[in-house]
């Protein structure tokens, strides 16, 4: 087995009832829950367990919803003596990464996301921005397709998620027209997406602002293992290189398959999703089949992909 990364979802994962299951089976897992409700002061646990569809999409709960479940799962790796060589996490994700990393405090981390996701919400007015996922494009066709459908306003490449896949961002306008030019121009497919906000785009500098504060008031620590940031897709070990790359991630696009591609090179041949869904695995198996990739989100999972690392290490000391 070659070197191990985690990977840690971001919005767009959750669903009611995430976490639970660790919760009630991970003593290690239900403390991650009890200290986000009291560093939040509210019951983010009981949003994740029992949330409706419209309070778990809500940014300002999403983000600190996302993060704790992720972290539950880590926290159950951990214990189980699992862990990687890697992490790097797609937008909000790159927090939980940090945490995992012990880059940042899980109490404060979660207030900061907390604080992120109401930032963003009111950074822009409601229907003036956008966002759209452009499949079966590449990403330097899609990068054209912003360049003709801005006419002026606002509209960039968001999420490099994939060979195929790329998500822009920006004046809502511009990204009905994107996905106009798109589709005309041999897209796949080329939706808009229910998202409550235009993420990841120059719309947002007024949320990058008021984050940068929070951020230059918190306390970041050296990193225990390196992780691949969103906004230049390099690794960082560093607590100041870590703060500054999560006030650039606001306006700047997620580099995820750059991400990836850069863990590859570094030797990384095996991969788990570590938190809600499996959102990232299906990226992660259009960028490169030759490796592998499970994903911790429950009890079942955990126990299927410890077996499945023990198996990888079994098979590389035969070899």
């Amino acid at each position: 087995m070659g070197k191990l990364a985690f990977l840690f979802p971001g919005q767009a994962s959750q669903y009611s009832g995430m976490g639970r299951d660790l919760a009630e089976h991970f003593p290690e897992a239900a403390g991650v829950f009890e200290d986000a409700d009291a560093a939040l002061g509210f019951s983010i646990s009981k949003i994740c367990f029992e949330g409706t569809e419209d309070e778990l999409k809500l940014t300002e709960n999403t983000q600190p919803a996302i993060l704790t479940v992720s972290i539950a799962a880590f926290r159950t790796l951990a214990k189980q003596g699992v862990t990687p060589d890697f992490v790097a996490g797609h937008s909000l994700g790159e927090y939980s990464a940090l945490v995992a990393a012990d880059g940042l405090d899980f109490p404060a981390a979660v207030k900061l996301v907390r604080a992120r996701g109401k930032y963003m919400q009111e950074a822009v007015p409601p229907g003036e921005g956008a966002m759209a996922a452009i499949l079966g494009m590449s990403p330097s066709d899609v990068a054209e397709v912003c360049k003709k459908a801005a006419d002026g306003d606002v509209l960039s490449p968001a999420n490099l998620n994939s060979p195929d896949q790329t998500v822009i961002s920006g004046a809502a306008a511009a990204v009905k027209r994107a996905v106009e030019i798109a589709s005309q121009s041999g897209a796949k497919r080329a939706v808009i997406l229910p998202v409550s906000a235009p993420f990841h785009c120059a719309l947002m500098m007024p949320a990058q602002t008021r984050l940068e504060v929070d951020l230059q008031a918190a306390q970041f620590n050296s990193l225990k293992f390196p992780l691949v940031t969103n906004v230049d897709a390099e690794a960082i070990t560093t607590g100041d290189e870590a703060r500054d790359a999560l006030i650039r991630q606001v306006t700047a696009p997620v580099r995820w398959l750059d991400s990836i591609h850069e863990m590859i090179e570094a030797g990384v041949n095996v991969f788990v999703e570590v938190g809600p869904g499996k959102v990232l695995t299906g990226l992660l198996r259009q960028i490169d089949r030759g490796v592998r990739v499970f994903n911790v989100e429950d009890s079942a999972s955990l126990h299927a992909t410890l077996e499945k690392i023990a198996q990888a290490r079994t098979e590389t000391r035969e070899v």
